[in-house]
């Protein structure tokens, strides 16, 4: 079907694009909800640091774990059937996490809601990608989609500051309980069922492989973010990798893969895929090294650098909106290698804020530099989703969709350990202790500036004041680098997205000439090309 053909989306559609917004928002709210909370529920759980560690991680971990089994499993079962089942999953293991009586009951809830929450994320892509077969309409409908999660890392720390200031910690893991009701109001009315018509069977090594493959990665990429690298955090990254390698040999084999390996000899979904990852990691790692600029360097409370982000995040959702509507008229690759063009200017912007060491000068300069970046990183976000969801056929859009999104977990825990690690050394080598300190204050001040920013509260006041001037100092130093990093990164990634993605039509453009809605619908020669053979 071209897109000429394709039927334009009905207000049901529209409307059914509302319901959805109701796990987005449910996902990033949780996501944000947790670090407030944490405080509180450790003077009640009394958890060891290992399991607080444990309760923030164990989500992401299955998250990241279960992203391409349950986008498969959404093909095979029906979208919308496994959006509800995970949805009633996640209320499910929210309330448990709610009265949580113990550290270790929690983390076991955490988990639960990382299972669950893995099905909805590529649930609501994939309906949007089968509900809205315009390009330009699907577009505009992903860049709501995203919308709502920006949104909701908004609304979700001041919603959970109210109620941690009212209830008690565990009243923020029951925020999902309205949501869920409302869409299993809704969601049977106006939610349209797709599944694959020829699914096959569900391959259980291959989701055990795809397990046994991603979450040593993202353990070992945490653990390099907290320690640094040793071989304790890349051996289990390497072990995965390798697990990871047999995973891709045995779906290229079978007829019915959990991961259609195929799909990336289509260009622009590799390149699109390539480039969210890439944005994924610095975006992920700037974004850590700054707020910890913001708290540690200039002093700023985390509410405080809570609220100078907000403008951000409002300025990220106008953009992602506005970018679908450019692209109506210009080429989805202009707006691309703009919007990453942008944000290299905004990581610049960074960067000669942070080795200027304007302290005095308050948050207001590295705010604007990483808002311009944001800005920048939202205009190609929404058109990266919608290339690669757009490539698959319909049948295969849950699969696509978790490809994408365990795309960017990925890219996420890199970035935060790649950028991380590289900080925290640059930290320790422009270190200068000044005289005076005991051996645990000089390995404490050493380890990080947080441990610099304790170290000092003990000590005379001239003695502090020499040892926060120097950590500053350092860490500015390691934020600059890690800013040039992300000045070339988005340069590069500008430059071969448009000469890899130039002859993608605008979406007006596309329309009337006729051409496939989605590079993956008719090309299956292309599909079969790539793999000579499936195998049995």
């Amino acid at each position: 079907m071209t897109t000429t053909d394709a039927p334009a989306a009905t207000r049901r559609e529209w409307i059914g694009l509302a319901v959805l917004a109701f796990p987005t928002l449910l996902l990033s709210i949780d996501m944000s909800v947790l670090y407030l909370a944490l405080p509180s529920l450790t003077e009640q759980l009394h958890p060891t640091s290992t399991q607080q560690l444990w309760i923030m991680d164990s989500y992401g971990f299955m998250v990241a774990g279960f992203l391409v089994t349950m986008g498969t499993l959404g093909d095979r079962i029906g979208r919308r059937r496994l959006l509800l089942i995970g949805s009633a999953g996640f209320a499910a293991a929210s309330v448990l996490a709610a009265y949580s009586t113990s550290a270790e009951m929690l983390i076991v809830a955490r988990a639960l809601m990382g299972i669950t929450g893995a099905t909805l994320m590529p649930s609501t892509l994939a309906l949007i990608s089968n509900m809205f077969r315009q390009p330009a309409q699907r577009g505009t409908a992903i860049a709501i989609w995203m919308s709502c999660f920006m949104g909701g890392m908004v609304v979700g720390p001041l919603t959970a500051g109210v109620m941690l200031q009212h209830f008690w910690w565990g009243s923020v893991f029951l925020l999902s309980i309205p949501m869920m009701v409302l869409l299993y109001a809704a969601a049977p009315a106006l939610l349209p069922e797709y599944r694959d018509p020829d699914p096959g069977r569900l391959d259980l090594p291959s989701v055990l492989l795809s397990l046994a493959a991603i979450l040593p990665v993202v353990y070992g990429l945490k653990e390099m973010a907290r320690h640094g690298v040793t071989a304790g955090t890349v051996v289990p990254a390497l072990a995965g990798v390798a697990v990871g390698v047999v995973f891709i040999r045995r779906q290229t084999r079978l007829t019915h893969p959990l991961i259609d390996v195929r799909l990336f000899a289509i260009r622009r979904f590799s390149v699109s895929l390539g480039i969210n990852v890439v944005a994924g990691l610095l975006m992920a790692g700037m974004f850590f090294l700054t707020t910890l600029y913001l708290q540690l360097v200039l002093g700023l409370s985390p509410l405080g650098s809570g609220a100078w982000m907000v403008p951000v995040q409002l300025c990220m959702v106008a953009a992602s909106l506005a970018a679908p509507r450019i692209a109506r008229r210009v080429r989805p690759a202009y707006v691309m290698t703009a919007g990453l063009a942008l944000t290299a200017v905004g990581y610049a912007v960074v960067g000669l804020t942070a080795i200027t060491g304007s302290y005095d000068a308050g948050p207001l300069r590295v705010v604007i530099g990483f808002a311009i970046a944001s800005v920048g990183i939202a205009l190609p976000t929404a058109l990266i989703i919608d290339l690669v969801v757009g490539s698959a056929p319909p049948e295969k859009a849950g699969s696509a969709s978790s490809v994408s999104e365990t795309s960017a977990e990925l890219g996420i825990a890199f970035g935060v350990a790649l950028l991380g690690s590289l900080s925290s050394a640059v930290y320790r080598s422009g270190l200068v202790l000044p005289d005076g300190l005991t051996s645990a204050q000089q390995a404490a001040a050493r380890d990080s500036i947080g441990g610099a920013v304790e170290t000092a509260q003990g000590l005379p006041a001239q003695v502090a004041a020499d040892l926060m001037g120097s950590a500053r100092d350092a860490f500015s130093t390691g934020l600059a680098i890690g800013a040039a990093i992300a000045v070339v990164a988005f340069a590069a990634a500008a430059v071969v997205t448009h000469r890899m993605l130039r002859d993608v039509e605008a979406y007006d453009e596309e329309v009337g000439a006729g051409v496939p809605a989605g590079p993956a619908e008719a090309p299956t020669p292309a599909l079969a090309a790539a793999v000579s053979s499936p195998g049995e």
